[in-house]
């Protein structure tokens, strides 16, 4: 994953036929600092909860166990540039989803301080959350969790030129948001985690005519968890998520009475 700064500043664009440096893209492609994530305008068929108003959390803001993990496939023969994938990959990216897995973008789509609605199904049900762009340049973006979410840190998507060969990449630096997550993880969500990614990189590839070979990579980062951060359980989005669903009911009740 690249080693991306928690809420870095992004200046304005330059205004139109200004020359801009490689510095000056690069301050660009940060999303602004902001305390709080804003979900601008409606996304059909998304269910929005335990995104907006939330704070974007890093590894240092979870609490489970710390792993990076990445997942690579090379694209054999494939004759386009890593900018070129990555555009694909983000004009297309929530048609990469596994089954059950919905992804909603803005109309501005991967762009930096966009915010990405999440509905998934999950074995204790469905979850709404979602995730911020923190980067993206011509050849990779970085997605960053709400508080709330199953984890607590990054995941960044790229390509780069190896041995003439474009490689693309997911590689996730990331912690369990809370101990229930982390207790989940220790019995089947970490599988479950390395299946999506798996599943992402290799829908990529095979959008590419690629049969996919998806080499993965784990390392336990800090072994350790966080105590002190017990308490992100507040914010956990899969249980606000079912009770919400649950909830259904007496909300019809009372539109029908008012």
């Amino acid at each position: 994953m690249g080693a991306h700064d928690e809420g870095r500043p992004v200046d304005t664009p330059a205004a139109a036929g200004e020359a801009v440096s490689p510095e000056r893209r690069s301050e660009q492609a940060w999303a602004r600092s902001g305390r709080h994530l804003r979900v601008g305008g409606a996304r059909e068929g998304a269910l929005n909860l335990n995104v907006e108003g939330r704070d974007v959390t890093g590894p240092l803001q979870g609490f489970g166990r710390l792993w990076q993990k990445t997942f690579r496939v090379p694209l054999e023969g494939v004759a386009l540039s890593p900018g070129a994938v990555v555009d694909v990959w983000k004009r297309e990216f929530p048609s990469f989803q596994p089954p059950g897995n919905r992804f909603y973008p803005s109309l501005t789509g991967i762009a930096p301080g966009e915010v990405v609605l999440i509905n998934a199904r999950t074995p204790a049900g469905t979850i709404s959350t979602g995730v911020m762009v923190l980067y993206a340049d011509d050849e990779s973006f970085t997605l960053m969790t709400p508080e709330g979410h199953p984890e607590s840190g990054w995941v960044t998507f790229s390509a780069t030129l190896e041995d003439d060969t474009v490689v693309v990449q997911v590689q996730t630096m990331a912690r369990a948001n809370d101990p229930i997550y982390e207790l989940v993880y220790r019995v089947m969500a970490s599988r479950t985690q390395d299946r999506i990614w798996s599943h992402v990189v290799g829908a990529l590839a095979e959008r590419l005519g690629v049969t996919p070979r998806v080499e993965v990579t784990r390392t336990l980062v800090d072994p350790r968890v966080q105590w002190r951060r017990a308490g992100n359980i507040r914010h956990n989005a899969q249980i606000l998520t079912v009770l919400y669903v649950l909830g259904a009911p007496f909300r019809w009740r009372r539109r029908r009475r008012a």
